[in-house]
């Protein structure tokens, strides 16, 4: 059972919805209603700024506005009120999009996506912030107005500062049938030039499956130094919608990106839109939207059980991201989180075999887990008494890869099921595993990352077991600590709360 003590420090002091045991502890959300990519992130007058796509009004989504969060230190935050939202018969009556935020001169500027049904592009929109982002003023004219020829899609800018210059990205699709990032200029964040392509690919398959798709969405760009970085692109199909997300490292070469060959940014099912901060310390920052896994058709369609319950979506943990020796992206929770750990529920090393898995005892429902596992090891969560609901982190013997396997995780049958698999070298491997109620986030020690959601209803305390695959006795090292979770303050005013 879980420790009284450690269940009250976690509480939110934002109220979450009664008694649902799928609402997050550790991860970012409102209280109620839709959510979904991060926007806007900066650091600004000693606080992270993490807005967001919202929906005030209902768990749909529709109606976008921009959500505000504000931190000093990634672990206490206040919810602040609606940074921006549509202006009915002005240039985003259909939503203020997705985009980024920037300070300059003391103020924050915000760069956004205006969505208006009378134009398939969305141009985008400046707003200004002279309050810390509490409130901004729109500007009246488009700091971009028009896409570029030959395109097809555009949305989602990405602004940052290159020595004496703003430089802007902008998602596209191109007519010859490939996903781009459009790239601009400009001195005084006013007056934007086009300066062409920055990367444009057709589509090219992802190690793991899936492809970076003919669509780029949420553009962002991480510079590393010495002319190295890394464009992450969300892969956006025009049939099916929202798919997965890449990262093509590389360098930059006569204003344009040399790129490598893809890789996936995280290997799960539920990961999307990242967006960058480059913080004061000069670590680079990531936040995603982690949607539902529901009875949803599809990413952004309706569903029952998400109008049931209330609200949908949440923002991964904030991941550092660094380039690895052979100039692979690579990933891990931001320090940060460690300070959340609280009670070491689990300290065990030893053997399990097949037929004889290891109990290794009780853990929270918001935990943090590493575990050393042998090739033929693996990691079974039971979260029901009769053991028939249950989440599966095992090795392939024959790959080596990490399968996390959800297909029995929930009883309830409209919760999605599948596996996915995570890339690892011979040998054991090195794993960290974030659980908060109905999110799952997996990382190697080599930096390659895995995130689901899961939704378990069999109501017993969670417990943990060492198992194996093989014939022979596999050796692991496991350690389980209760999280607390993240203090979150309402700022907001009671008619944003409400509703």
């Amino acid at each position: 059972m879980a420790d009284p003590e450690q269940a009250a420090e976690r509480q939110h002091v934002v109220s979450s919805p009664a008694r649902d045991p799928h609402f997050p502890a550790v991860h970012l959300r409102p209280p109620r209603n839709w959510l979904n990519d991060p926007n806007g992130l900066v650091f600004h007058d000693g606080h992270y700024h993490v807005f967001f796509q919202y929906n005030p009004r209902s768990a749909r989504h529709a109606d976008m506005h921009w959500g505000h969060f504000r931190s000093p230190d990634l672990l206490n935050w206040e919810l602040l009120p609606i940074a921006l939202a549509p202006t009915p018969g002005g240039e985003d009556p259909d939503g203020v999009w997705s985009g980024n935020a920037v300070e300059s001169g003391g103020e924050l500027v915000a760069f956004y996506s205006a969505r208006h049904p009378e134009r398939w592009y969305q141009p985008i929109a400046r707003a200004v912030s002279r309050d810390g982002g509490v409130t901004f003023t729109k500007q009246q004219r488009m700091a971009v107005a028009e896409p570029p020829a030959g395109t097809t899609m555009f949305r989602d800018p990405y602004v940052w500062r290159d020595g004496d210059r703003w430089r802007m990205l902008v998602g596209a699709a191109l007519k010859d049938g490939r996903g781009a990032a459009v790239q601009y200029s400009s001195t005084d964040l006013v007056e934007w030039e086009y300066q062409g392509v920055f990367l444009a690919r057709a589509p090219e398959p992802l190690p793991g499956g899936g492809n970076t798709e003919e669509g780029w969405e949420c553009a962002q760009y991480a510079h590393f130094g010495e002319g190295r970085g890394a464009v992450l692109v969300s892969a956006w199909d025009l049939d099916e919608g929202a798919l997965c997300t890449a990262a093509w490292p590389g360098h930059e070469k006569e204003g344009a990106f040399v790129a490598g060959a893809p890789q996936r940014l995280d290997h799960g099912p539920d990961f999307y839109a990242p967006a960058l901060l480059h913080a004061p310390d000069g670590r680079w920052l990531l936040w995603a939207w982690l949607w539902e896994a529901r009875d949803e058709v599809r990413v952004g369609a309706p569903s029952a059980w998400t109008d049931e319950a209330g609200w949908a979506g949440m923002l991964s943990l904030p991941r550092e991201v660094t380039l690895g020796p052979d100039g692979s992206l690579l990933q891990r929770p931001a320090r940060e989180i460690e300070r959340l750990r609280r009670h070491r529920r689990v300290c065990s090393m030893g053997e399990a075999r097949t037929e004889q898995p290891v109990d290794l005892g009780e853990i929270d429902s918001v935990c943090d887990i590493t575990a050393r596992l042998a090739s033929e090891g693996g990691l079974r969560l039971i979260t029901d008494e009769a053991g028939s609901e249950y989440l599966d982190i095992v090795r392939d013997p024959d790959t080596a890869e990490v399968v996390v396997d959800r297909s029995h995780a929930s009883l309830d049958p409209r919760a999605k099921r599948g596996s996915w698999r995570l890339p690892a070298g011979t040998g054991p491997v090195d794993l960290r595993v974030v659980l908060d109620r109905s999110a799952a986030e997996v990382f190697t020690a080599e930096g390659q990352a895995l995130t689901l959601r899961l939704y378990p209803v069999g109501g017993a305390p969670w417990r943990l077991q060492a198992t194996a695959t093989g014939t022979a006795p596999v050796p692991y090292t496991v350690e389980a600590w209760d999280l607390a979770g993240l203090q979150i303050h309402d700022k907001r005013p009671d008619t944003e709360r409400t509703s």
